[in-house]
Order: C-alpha cells, then structure tokens, then sequence
C-alpha cells in the first residue's frame, strides 16, 4: 500500500538527492558518500504504490510501431543537480548500451526483472566488464558513478518492467553530457582477456555506434505525488 503520511517517499527521495549532489566540489568527500548512503536507503524503500505505477503484465501490440515505443519515461523532476523519472520497458525490451559522461547514477526496480550488464571505462575505447546481474523490487539499487559502472545495457526479462532513476547532473550536450551508444567487439586479447577473467572482469573494446534503430523512448504522464525541489 502507498505510504500515508505528510510526506511522499518520493518526495523525500527527491530533496536528499539535492542534498547530496547540490555542491559539485564536495562529490566524493565523506559528507556526499553519508548523503548518498542516506539516499541509497530511500531508494532500497521505495515501490511501484509509491509512485502510483501499476505492473503491467501484458504489452499492448496492436498500435502501430510509432505509436508503441519499447521504452517510455515517466518525468518526475529536473534541476540543475539532478534528474528524476521512470522508464518503463515492455516485455523483451532493452536500453542499448550507453555512458553517463562525468555523472552519477542510482536505479531502483519499481516491479519486473532487469538485467543490467555494466562496464567501466579502461581507455578511450577499451573497457572492463564489471559485471551482468539480475534485479527486482526486492533487489537493491543499482549505482553507478563516473567511474564505475559508468556505461550499461538494461534489458527487461521476463516480462514488462519499470524503474526509477535518478542522474546527477541531467545530460546536457551543451555542457559535455550527451548520451552515447557502444556496440562491444571483442576482448582485449586472449592473454589480457584470461588474466581479467582470473580477477572476476573482461578487458572488451567497445565501438561507439549511432542510436540503434529498434531503440527509441516515448513519454507518458507521471502518476504519483508531486515532487518539489
């Protein structure tokens, strides 16, 4: 059941990530890691009543393909700090692979299961595969940082899925965050490729690519409770 008190989850989740992305120059320092662990347990909390989202257990193919994106978004909020909404992926969907350039990130299951499959940056074009894991409402968030796990692929499994997600600073191409899409070749090599495997990860290059084709988000209204910042 959606939380009945003064104050939405939402909303509270909201004006931590403020708190904690609001100052730029203080990002890694103990203060912004205590905020983010602050915002972190928000998110572990929140569900889809939270939000007024309800699962949706079949895709509507009827509507011709324009018209029926695979992806959607639900936009909450922006500001100059951050960004809040939903995406909503039908059922066999996928987010191709992408960066966040210079931008954190925290994703929370709202219903439905996605498999996120993560890299960090090595190079300009080599990178490690970190890792490939699976999340539901029950999971966690998934964080990820100009480091770490900085480009990944979502795709939906088993069914339609939704997910709130926060990016702090929004992209914006006139200052350096625009979003890009990879398409992974092969390993580094086969002796970098063993040692990495020994140590948990794989040395891959990836290939930055256009925006693939059968990729493209709509957008649908936010039903929940209003969030101000």
């Amino acid at each position: 059941m959606p939380r009945d008190n003064m104050t939405s989850l939402v909303q509270k989740i909201g004006r931590q990530a403020l708190v904690t992305f609001r100052n730029p120059s203080l990002v890694g320092d103990k203060a912004f890691l205590d905020n983010q662990g602050k915002l972190q347990t928000l998110m572990t909390e929140i569900r889809a009543a939270d939000l007024k989202i309800a699962p949706r257990k079949v895709d509507c193919a009827s509507t011709p393909l324009p018209h029926n994106p695979p992806v959607t978004y639900m936009h909450i909020c922006e500001t100059d700090q951050f960004s809040m909404g939903v995406f909503l992926l039908k059922s066999g969907a996928s987010i191709p692979l992408h960066d966040h350039p210079g931008m954190y990130g925290m994703l929370k299951v709202m219903y439905g299961k996605v498999r996120i499959t993560c890299f960090d940056r090595d190079t300009l074009r080599r990178s490690i595969l970190r890792s490939v894991g699976e999340f539901t409402e029950e999971s966690g968030p998934c964080i990820l940082t100009p480091d770490r796990d900085n480009l990944h692929q979502i795709d939906a499994v088993d069914g339609p899925t939704a997910f709130l997600d926060i990016l702090a600073p929004p992209y914006d191409p006139d200052d350096g965050r625009d979003c890009h899409y990879y398409k992974v070749l092969e390993s580094a090599s086969d002796s970098e490729d063993k040692k990495a495997e020994a140590q948990g990860q794989k040395e891959v290059w990836l290939m930055e690519v256009p925006q693939p084709s059968d990729f493209w988000c709509g957008g649908e209204p936010y039903p929940g409770p209003e969030v101000n910042i």
